[in-house]
């Protein structure tokens, strides 16, 4: 078993964090850099996002491509999300959310990956050589960014319902599967457009 533990402040109220997250596809948005990669699929969505909410996590760690399905197990709002493998690379994984407010306008959020590799002993080697050191990357860049999202422009899908999420999400496929924050942005610029167009 190893476990990855990364814990960022984010001066945002927890409402608005924790909701962000409660989407696992606004996450995998920023776990993207030189050697890691990561698109989130949602499958079956329960009421919220909640428990039962089930999710497929494609991931590319330098070069090796893993998928996996998923289960959110823990739901409780502004506090934790936790999810787990039900079937795929994995021996065992399972990923917290963590989420404690700090005041009006600051969260810490803790996000920690229990896991275990397939193939026993040649897994823990090649996950100390490798995989455990892109884990620990790519959870901090996503921390880093999405701070930096959070605590920007506001311009991150924060409250959504989730009608409006799934028309959000079936122009995201219509656009070749872009980041849903490309999406939601050329949506809004179509929108100002129309809106430029009515007031001339």
């Amino acid at each position: 078993m190893t476990i990855v533990t990364k814990s960022i402040d984010i001066k945002t109220p927890v409402e608005s964090v924790f909701t962000y997250f409660a989407r696992p596809e606004h996450v995998s948005d920023q776990i993207k850099n030189d050697t890691v990669g990561m698109t989130v699929i949602p499958m079956d969505i329960k009421e919220g996002m909640g428990v039962g909410t089930t999710f497929r996590i494609i991931g590319d760690f330098n070069g090796k491509r893993l998928e996996w399905d998923c289960e959110t197990i823990e739901f409780v709002r502004n506090e934790k999300i936790s999810a787990k493998q039900s079937q795929g690379a994995f021996k065992q994984w399972k990923i917290t959310n963590e989420f404690k407010s700090l005041g009006d306008n600051m969260t810490r959020v803790t996000m920690s990956v229990d896991y275990a590799m397939q193939f026993g002993t040649l897994g823990a080697i090649l996950d100390k050589a490798k995989f455990e050191k892109s884990a620990q990357r790519g959870m901090e860049t996503a921390l880093y960014n999405v701070r930096g999202l959070l605590e920007g422009n506001g311009s991150i899908p924060v409250y959504i319902t989730l009608d409006a999420y799934q028309k959000l999400l079936a122009e995201k496929k219509k656009m070749n599967d872009v980041p849903v924050s490309t999406a939601l942005t050329a949506i809004l610029e179509k929108y100002a457009e129309i809106e430029a167009k009515a007031q001339n």
